[in-house]
């Protein structure tokens, strides 16, 4: 069983930066994706960015080069560097895993990650 715990959430600016990081937990090898997403109160889920264990990565459009995610192989610890961040960024940050990669995808969707995280908040005022 794998677990995800999630860091980094905080209160921000318009303009700041943040760094959200998700250790994997019980990870004991093979193939994965791993991805960020987040939820603004009362809007559904959407996908921030993933990326899985051969390389391959995925920005939702809105990202607009502003956010960078990255992993540490060998610790299965997910990073998602943000910066520029606007208000429209706020929600809460989930981080996602699931054991098939993103091989023939063009972009992320809940249903696609079957391990969740609790969430980290994040919020940016104006």
């Amino acid at each position: 069983q794998v677990q995800l715990v999630e860091s980094g959430g905080g209160s921000v600016q318009s303009g700041g930066s943040l760094r959200l990081s998700c250790v994997a937990y019980g990870y004991t090898g093979g193939r994965y994706s791993m991805g960020w997403f987040r939820q603004a109160p009362g809007k559904e889920r959407e996908g921030v960015a993933a990326i899985d264990s051969d390389g391959r990565i995925i920005y939702a459009d809105f990202v607009q080069g502003r956010f960078t995610i990255s992993q540490d192989g060998w610790k299965v610890t997910l990073y998602l560097q943000m910066g520029s961040l606007k208000p429209e960024d706020t929600g809460m940050y989930y981080c996602a895993a699931d054991f098939r990669t993103l091989e023939g995808r063009v972009w992320i969707d809940p249903s696609d990650f079957g391990y969740w995280g609790q969430g980290t908040q994040v919020t940016v005022s104006s």
